[in-house]
């Protein structure tokens, strides 16, 4: 199983990235556990500098708008 994050304040951006990581994840047939973290401190701590960010079991592979599709693919087989 995958754990993904997703770092940001809620917002709308945030929430979409979320759902896309989840449908990405259903359709290629791979169990994902999905965080939001919220906290403005545990953002920084991550290296997020601009949200929504995305983590992949413990690795950082995004940060800043909405995440190119075709790279949620790579981010959950690899």
């Amino acid at each position: 199983m995958k754990t993904v994050k997703v770092y940001g304040p809620g917002c709308k951006r945030c929430e979409t990235t979320a759902q896309m990581l989840k449908d990405a994840a259903a359709s290629l047939g791979v169990e994902v556990a999905v965080e939001k973290v919220t906290d403005p401190r545990e953002i920084a701590m991550a290296g997020v500098m601009s949200t929504p960010g995305v983590s992949v079991d413990g690795k950082l592979v995004h940060a800043g708008g909405l995440p190119d599709e075709a790279k949620l693919s790579d981010w959950l087989t690899a």
